[in-house]
């Protein structure tokens, strides 16, 4: 439960823009979450999606997860996807102090799909480990950011050192990674230590120049009391510059992309910019150790 005597509603308005290219060599199928998230705390303000050369593109919602999946057929020759959006993100901001966590046996039933190992993230396996490392810390919050500050502290971001192949269990042996590699390692200690997490992909607003172009990006939730809170154990974005499109176990269910047939893919294009407007409210995004919310 929550019995917070801080209690913050902070606004950012966040625009992106993908492109995705294709080489098709023959029939093909394709299936895209690129999509902003619709949600009570995002809001898409403005949307388009146009693919080149023209054809019939569906958009359904996953009643689960709220993904938003683009679905649509090709023949042969290139092919290209350009998305933007224009995003209001509320974030519902807490003392971290005051946020009290209930054991498993209080999880509300739709959260034990995150508490469960799944394929990158075998929390099962590293059960132990774990609990050598964070299980005498009291439950809560504070023990959630000891398991955030460790992978930051112990893993190093590096470009093209994984595959989709990559598990944590690679991850911990080889000690480097990428965002996806982050974030499952944090999962899958959060649920080794009886914390359902989660998933979830954005893009990597406010990112050093240093790291590469801007790209998508993976983050993690967790459910402390009775909220998901936001948590980027690359450290790479600020925390209310984390939009929210996919989300799910781990990879497997994020994927922005997944291509049925002879598909070349080139390197997504990815662009972002923040609007800063004080006098409607809405704020340029930050970093903060205060508890971040933007789930339901």
């Amino acid at each position: 439960m929550l019995t917070n005597t801080l209690e913050i509603a902070r606004r950012v308005r966040l625009r992106y823009e993908v492109q995705l290219v294709y080489e098709v060599a023959g029939p093909a199928e394709f299936l895209l979450n690129i999509h902003a998230a619709r949600t009570a705390r995002q809001i898409v303000l403005e949307e388009r999606c146009t693919l080149t050369p023209g054809g019939d593109m569906s958009l359904d919602t996953d009643p689960l997860t709220g993904n938003r999946i683009a679905a649509f057929n090709a023949v042969s020759g290139t092919v290209v996807v350009d998305y933007s959006a224009l995003v209001d993100i509320e974030h519902h901001i807490v003392d971290p102090s005051e946020v009290v966590s209930q054991g498993p046996a209080a999880l509300p039933v739709s959260t034990l799909p995150f508490l469960r190992p799944s394929r990158y993230c075998q929390s099962d396996l590293v059960q132990t480990r774990a609990w050598s490392i964070f299980g005498n810390m009291p439950r809560g919050y504070a023990q959630v950011r000891a398991v955030r500050d460790w992978v930051n502290g112990n893993l190093r971001f590096q470009i093209g050192t994984s595959n989709p192949a990559t598990s944590v269990l690679d991850t911990l042996r080889d000690g480097v990674g990428v965002c996806r590699d982050f974030a499952h390692t944090m999962i899958a200690y959060c649920r080794a230590l009886n914390y359902p997490a989660r998933i979830v992909t954005g893009v990597d607003y406010g990112a050093d120049a240093s790291l590469g172009p801007p790209d998508f990006h993976a983050y993690v939730e967790v459910f402390i009391g009775d909220v998901w809170y936001l948590f980027d154990p690359t450290g790479i974005s600020p925390i209310t510059g984390l939009i929210r499109i996919g989300t799910g176990r781990d990879a497997a269910d994020v994927s922005f992309a997944t291509v049925f047939g002879p598909v070349r893919m080139g390197m997504p294009r990815v662009r972002y910019a923040s609007v800063h407007d004080p006098l409607l409210g809405i704020l340029a995004p930050t970093s903060t150790e205060l508890a971040v919310s933007t789930a339901d």
